[in-house]
C-alpha cells in the first residue's frame, strides 16, 4: 500500500469535513424557487431570505429524501436571513465566532435538486463589519471566490477545518457569506418576535439640491408617528441630524437600525427658507 500524497490528504479531510455538516443540511422549496437551509437550533432552520418566496407552502427536503411543511417563523430582508419552523430530528449545525483570513480555503456545503453538494474555493475578501443595500447590519465582510448556483444559497460557509462561519448568498457581483455573529444576532430575535425592530421617524422624505448641501424634503408624515409629535411638518426641509450634514435620503434610514429604537436626535431643517430644531424620539417601524 502507498503513502498518501499531499494532494490525497487533502482531499481525504476535504471529504470528511463535508460529511460531518452534510446530514445538517436541508433544501428548501418555496413557490416557484428552490434553496438550501440549515438546522440552527432542534426545529428552527435558517436559511438565505433572497431566495424565499413572498407565497405559497414552504417545504424542507431532509437528507433522507423526505419533506415536511415547514412555517416561516420570521424574516429580515436587510440581512437577508430568513428563519423556518419545522418538526424536524436533525443534527443543528454548530456555528463557529471565527472569521477566516483572506485567502483561506471555504467550502459550501448546500444542496442542488434536492442532492447534497459542496464547492471549494477561497476567501477572496475578509475586512469589517458593513450596511447591506437595505439597511441591514453585517458584522464582517466575507466573500467567497467559489460558484454557488441559485439553489445552493443558504449553505453553510466552512473553513478548511470543519468550522461553520456563515451561510452563503449570492451578492450582486459575487458570493457573499453572512457571519455567524450576525446568524445569531438575527436569528434570535426572528425566533422570540418574528421580525428585527428597526428605527421610524414617520416621515416620506425627497433629495432636494440645496445651495450648501443636500437636504431632505417632507413630503409626507405619519400623524401618529414620532416626529409629528416633535412639530416636524409636510415641506419642512431636513438639513442635518445631530449636527451631522444630511448626505442624502438612503444615508438617514442606514441609520434606523435597531439600536436606534427609543434614541432622542436633534433635527435641524428649513421651514420657508428659516431656520428651526427639533428633538425627535426614534420609534419602532410599524408591521406592514
Amino acid at each position: 500500500m502507498t503513502d498518501p500524497t499531499p494532494l490525497s490528504s487533502l482531499s481525504s479531510a476535504l471529504a470528511d469535513v463535508v460529511a460531518r455538516t452534510a446530514p445538517s443540511i436541508v433544501s428548501v422549496h418555496s413557490h416557484r424557487s428552490r434553496a438550501t437551509g440549515f438546522v440552527w437550533k432542534s426545529g428552527l432552520i435558517v436559511t438565505a431570505d433572497e431566495a424565499l418566496a413572498d407565497e405559497g407552502e414552504v417545504e424542507i427536503g431532509l437528507p433522507d429524501g423526505s419533506r415536511l411543511t415547514a412555517t416561516i417563523a420570521g424574516r429580515d430582508h436587510t440581512t437577508d436571513i430568513a428563519l423556518l419552523r419545522a418538526d424536524i430530528a436533525v443534527v443543528p449545525v454548530k456555528l463557529a465566532a471565527t472569521v477566516p483570513p483572506l485567502g483561506a480555503l471555504a467550502i459550501v456545503v448546500a444542496t442542488n435538486h434536492e442532492t447534497p453538494s459542496a464547492a471549494l474555493g477561497m476567501v477572496s475578501a475578509s475586512g469589517n463589519g458593513w450596511r447591506s443595500l437595505r439597511g441591514g447590519e453585517i458584522d464582517a465582510r466575507i466573500e467567497l471566490d467559489v460558484r454557488v448556483r441559485p439553489a445552493q444559497q443558504g449553505g453553510v460557509a466552512l473553513d478548511a477545518s470543519g468550522d461553520a462561519f456563515g451561510m452563503a448568498v449570492l451578492g450582486p457581483r459575487r458570493v457573499l457569506v453572512i457571519p455567524t455573529a450576525t446568524i445569531e444576532r438575527v436569528a434570535a430575535q426572528l425566533e422570540t418576535r418574528g421580525r428585527i425592530a428597526r428605527g421610524y421617524l414617520g416621515l416620506g422624505l425627497q433629495p432636494v439640491r440645496l445651495d450648501d448641501g443636500v437636504g431632505a424634503m417632507v413630503m409626507n408624515v405619519d400623524k401618529a408617528g414620532p416626529s409629528a409629535a416633535a412639530g416636524i411638518r409636510q415641506g419642512d426641509v431636513i438639513i442635518a441630524v445631530n449636527d451631522q450634514k444630511l448626505s442624502g435620503v438612503r444615508a438617514l434610514s442606514r441609520t434606523l437600525g435597531p439600536s436606534s429604537v427609543g434614541a432622542v436626535v436633534d433635527v435641524a431643517a428649513r421651514r420657508g427658507g428659516e431656520p428651526v430644531s427639533f428633538k425627535v424620539t426614534i420609534g419602532e417601524r410599524p408591521e406592514a
